[in-house]
């Protein structure tokens, strides 16, 4: 099996290099990957590795990054000789946090070939390794286990049509033993795991419910945004796509609401901005464009750059999710760690916090434009129900804070 996969691996590899002839993104993947093992070794020269071990840390992408920041800022300051090595799979992750300054060097993960798992691990030579939540890479566990180092893995999940639960997938959970512990988000993952002879597992929920409560309760004013906002009632519709546009959208060309409009696409390529403004038939200002406030009478603001949507729910009435219509919603804690409602569509049930939440009546899913305008007026024309579903909201992520510490505390138990 492990040469099948390693095939199926060095295939990827290939086609993602065809693709980098015509995709910017895939052209960001290859291109990043090229030099790293001298990069890692200049890097490592200077460091003592006997006075600052080294702890390597792995994300995915970005979601996946602000899942593990919390652990990687408490590793940090409690045990500040340590390096820290932070490697990113997808460019959409590290192109945005490759100068995070709590790590000590950010870098791509190599392709997961024997070999770069092989060279990667004599280069490094990690005191202990983290993986937050999906990314399975098997040869590089495999050849962790063989080093007998230490290996976390941080708000994962796992579900039971996983390829580890199959009856063809011995290979694959046998990997899941290498594993000194499973720190996972939900009773469901911890019952998939022990039921299936895995018993190093801690049920320590979502670190990232730590993330944006911090995000929370640090984040300032954007002064142009509340310039924009006016004082009024605003609906935000965060990491939007266009499917979810065609819902909301004619709630903004009714003019009916009296609320302040605020867009985040997912993508905020040029193209897309001009596509939504096209769509949207009435005035509308860019993020890039708003000058000390100066919209007018404009109820529109489309945010065109990267990096600044966690701060803005702080200004939201109700949210919008982008995502529901396709292959599954976006993050719904950033808005529901400030008591913002979330509105979104069917395709959220396999995301704990949102069927948690619609359950708890602080999330709704809504199909049609209808629908949705019903809801938004139920909530924004009742100060009073809007009060009690914010509430739900804020004591929803009150309740799933404290993953960090239970890794933490684990961590430091290990290590005396």
């Amino acid at each position: 099996m492990r040469i099948l996969y390693s095939t199926v691996i060095t295939f990827f590899g290939l086609f993602i290099r065809f693709a980098a002839l015509f995709n910017g993104k895939a052209r960001l993947w290859v291109e990043g990957r090229k030099g790293i093992f001298g990069h890692l070794e200049e890097f490592l020269k200077q460091v003592n590795r006997e006075k600052c071990p080294l702890a390597w840390f792995h994300v995915s992408s970005l979601g996946e990054f602000e899942q593990g920041r919390p652990v990687i800022e408490a590793f940090r300051k409690r045990w500040p000789e340590k390096k820290i090595l932070l490697t990113f799979f997808s460019p959409s992750g590290y192109e945005v946090r490759k100068n995070y300054e709590q790590a000590d060097f950010v870098c791509y993960l190599p392709l997961d070939s024997r070999s770069n798992a092989r060279r990667f691990l004599e280069i490094v030579r990690p005191e202990m390794v983290f993986f937050v939540k999906y990314d399975f890479w098997f040869n590089y566990i495999d050849a962790v286990h063989r080093r007998q180092i230490p290996l976390y893995f941080i708000s994962v999940l796992f579900r039971k049509n996983q390829h580890f639960f199959k009856w063809y997938g011995g290979w694959f959970h046998k990997h899941l033993e290498y594993v000194t512990r499973f720190f996972v988000q939900n009773a469901e993952s911890l019952e998939l795991l022990v039921n299936s002879g895995i018993q190093q597992v801690t049920l320590s929920g979502d670190t990232r419910f730590d993330r944006v409560f911090a995000i929370a309760a640090q984040s300032g004013p954007i002064p142009a945004i509340e310039k924009f906002c006016g004082g009024k009632q605003v609906f935000i519709a965060g990491s939007s796509w266009e499917p979810d546009e065609t819902v909301f959208i004619p709630l903004i060309q009714s003019g009916k609401s009296g609320l302040k409009f605020i867009i985040a696409p997912h993508d905020t390529s040029p193209s897309r901005i001009r596509n939504i403004r096209e769509r949207l038939k009435v005035p509308s200002v860019c993020f890039s464009e708003l000058q000390n406030g100066n919209t007018g009478e404009i109820n529109v603001l489309i945010i065109d750059s990267v990096g600044i949507l966690s701060k803005l729910y702080r200004y939201a009435t109700i949210a919008f999710i982008g995502g529901g219509f396709g292959s599954g919603i976006h993050n719904i804690q950033e808005p529901v760690t400030f008591g913002v409602p979330v509105l979104f569509g069917p395709g959220f049930r396999r995301f704990t916090e949102a069927r948690e939440l619609v359950e708890q009546g602080g999330a709704f899913c809504i199909t049609t434009t209808d629908e949705l305008l019903r809801k938004v007026e139920a909530i924004t024309g009742d100060a009073a129900e809007h009060r009690r579903v914010s509430a739900i909201c804020r004591d929803y992520v009150e309740a799933n804070r404290g993953a960090t510490e239970k890794v933490m505390g684990y961590l430091e138990k290990v290590s005396g």
